[in-house]
């Protein structure tokens, strides 16, 4: 018969998994600048990928639309985009270390996961979103579905190599150069070698 568990058992072990994970606050702050510039050259580039793949649909006016209409949905879509990009970033910041992959493959991985995930949720758009009937069908759609894994394989790329660069831990510092060759790390090689040729008397 299992014993009864504490109260606060299950709070207690919450913790103590926190605990093990500490939160850099220059880290977060570092991954979401990464994240917004990943956001940002994805948004800048969709007028590309769009004559590319014949997919008329843009995620800044998709974003946009889905809270005003008129001249500021464009501009409120490219603000909201690129600050879910900067809460990716510092999501991805803290976690991706953990990640058992090479550095350079974690953002991509990252990208590819985030598509993946999010993908299902097109066949509701015509459905639920306020310009759903405005919105190029994206469900159901190869040349479509190319084109989102595109732009967030280039998101993660670009967010990963990044961040990694930011987040880069800081080169051992070299030994001073008397340090390296005195024996006993007190004075200069010189005296060290002086020293040597000195022979005490009676020998």
């Amino acid at each position: 018969m299992m014993a009864p568990r504490q109260p606060g058992a299950n709070l207690s072990a919450v913790r103590g998994y926190a605990a093990s994970m500490p939160v850099s606050r220059a880290v977060t702050a570092r991954g979401a600048l990464a994240g917004a510039v990943a956001a940002t050259v994805w948004a800048a580039q969709q007028p590309l990928d769009q004559r590319v793949f014949g997919v008329p649909y843009d995620d800044c006016a998709l974003l946009g639309t889905a809270v005003t209409r008129g001249r500021w949905a464009l501009p409120l879509g490219w603000a909201l985009h690129v600050a879910n990009g900067a809460l990716f970033g510092a999501l991805y910041a803290n976690l991706a270390p953990r990640v058992p992959l090479p550095s350079w493959a974690r953002g991509p991985v990252a990208g590819m996961a985030e598509n993946a995930a999010l993908w299902p949720a097109t066949a509701l758009i015509p459905a639920l979103h306020p310009a759903g009937g405005e919105l190029p069908e994206l469900w159901g759609s190869g040349p479509a579905l190319a084109q989102a894994t595109w732009r967030h394989l280039l998101f993660g790329t670009v967010l990963g190599e990044l961040e990694r660069r930011l987040n880069a831990e800081p080169e051992p510092e070299i030994p001073a150069y008397e340090a390296v060759v005195s024996p006993n790390g007190d004075g200069t090689f010189e005296s060290a070698a002086v020293a040597g040729l000195v022979v005490p008397e009676g020998e």
